[in-house]
């Protein structure tokens, strides 16, 4: 069987796509990259918003107009949305042939040739994957370490679509680690809806500076990226260790989400403004040129200009590297959907432009220091890769002067910069 994947959404959903991809492959399928190929397509969807869910569908009904076509024969939907709409998503798409929840992804090829809605609750236990392959550049990976959320955000919906969180072993990682190395991955980037409680579940605290003291071991590791940090979990210890290891990029993924502490109260964030600040504060003075992504949320429900003024103020003070601004919306089933003061749409969208501008001013402060200086950067093709100031798919990017050869990770002078995007001179 020939099939078709589109996957959507976030970094932990793509290293679902991987797998079960992986398993497909091991099975004696073939996956193709021509939709005019394929038996079948495979909608491994996202569920965190309701744009999102849009998005899902939109790609449904897509396929489903090539099988109407001929095109292809089959349509297979999974994912998040599938978890968290179930029946409803079956009902509005009857003319598909196959809906499978997260929790059915690990036995694909036993339920690929299926039709119907397979459901079953999500797993206790994460396990290590018995296949492995990348779907992004064969030199960049994801390992997700973890998967579910005990934070229980206002706005989110992840912990009733994922579960409770739950860990890999410390040697589960590793062995995944050292097949993604095998595989060709020099930057491997851990992921998880919380990074910093990374073991919590099974070795009753965080053991994430336990696991990265593991993985600088392994020889094939050429570097590793940690995204999705907590911020009242980044301790001094993984401070110290990002600053004194070379195999773990100076960069960390903090989402903060706001900086007032009314509005973080009413989030249900477990971090106030002070800890915030103490952390930041903390991980510039311990680590050096440390880059830190971060994103924010504006328009949630009680909201005062005064809240919104504090967090303006915290962008221009703490310059984050790279910041993503998204405009609060009401998910059903989230606590955040039925709270009072709910901001009109059109101040939502005011108030995410003005901070664009403001971290706009931030980025063009930080280029002018970046201009000239000699940084790590990691090619992504000949002629463009990143920095190490820059996460795979989601901050930015770096032009060469000259070609080079895919996948290395090299000294580069920063010539010019615009943006989130830069020139260098390779040596």
């Amino acid at each position: 069987m020939n099939f078709y994947l589109i996957s959507l959404g976030c970094p932990k959903n793509l290293t679902d796509s991987e797998n079960f991809s992986a398993r497909l492959i091991a099975k004696g399928h073939k996956m193709v990259f021509d939709e005019n190929e394929a038996d079948v397509i495979i909608i491994n969807t996202c569920g965190f918003l309701s744009s999102a869910i849009k998005e899902a569908k939109e790609n449904i009904k897509y396929a489903l107009k090539l099988k109407k076509k001929g095109i292809i024969k089959k349509v297979a939907v999974t994912g998040c949305a599938v978890d968290r709409l179930k029946q409803d998503l079956v009902e509005e798409f009857k003319e598909a042939d196959l809906f499978f929840s997260i929790s059915k992804q690990d036995a694909i090829e036993k339920i690929i040739n299926k039709t119907g809605f397979l459901y079953s609750p999500i797993q206790k236990e994460l396990f290590m994957p018995e296949y492995k392959l990348s779907l992004t550049a064969g030199h960049s990976a994801y390992l997700k370490v973890a998967d579910g959320c005990n934070n229980r955000c206002a706005y989110c919906a992840i912990p009733f679509i994922r579960g409770n969180y739950r860990s890999k072993t410390l040697e589960e990682v590793v062995a995944e680690a050292k097949l993604l190395a095998k595989n060709g991955a020099k930057e491997i980037s851990l992921i998880a809806q919380d990074t910093t409680s990374y073991g919590q579940d099974l070795y009753g605290k965080p053991e994430l500076v336990k696991l990265l003291k593991k993985l600088v071991k392994l020889k094939d590791v050429c570097r590793l990226r940690i995204m999705y940090a907590y911020p009242h979990r980044v301790s001094k210890e993984l401070a110290g260790l990002m600053a004194s290891e070379e195999k773990i990029f100076s960069y960390l993924d903090i989402p903060l989400q706001h900086i007032s502490a009314d509005i973080l109260k009413r989030m249900n964030r477990h971090c106030g403004p002070e800890k915030i600040k103490e952390t930041l504060n903390m991980l510039k003075e311990r680590v050096p040129n440390i880059a830190i992504r971060t994103n924010f949320i504006v328009g949630f429900p009680g909201e005062t200009e005064a809240d919104f003024k504090e967090l303006l103020k915290f962008v221009k003070e703490y310059e984050f590297d790279n910041v993503g601004v998204f405009e609060f919306f009401r998910e059903p089933g989230t606590a955040a959907y039925d709270m009072k003061k709910q901001i009109p749409a059109k101040i939502k969208k005011e108030r995410a432009l003005e901070l664009n501008k403001v971290q706009s001013r931030v980025v063009d402060k930080i280029n002018k220091k970046l201009v000239g200086s000699v940084v790590e950067v990691i090619s992504d093709t000949s002629d463009t890769g990143r920095t190490y100031r820059d996460a795979p798919d989601i901050d930015g990017q770096v032009f060469f002067d000259k070609p080079v050869k895919a996948g290395q990770i090299f000294k580069a002078k920063i010539i010019k910069a615009k943006g989130y995007q830069r020139v260098a001179s390779v040596k």
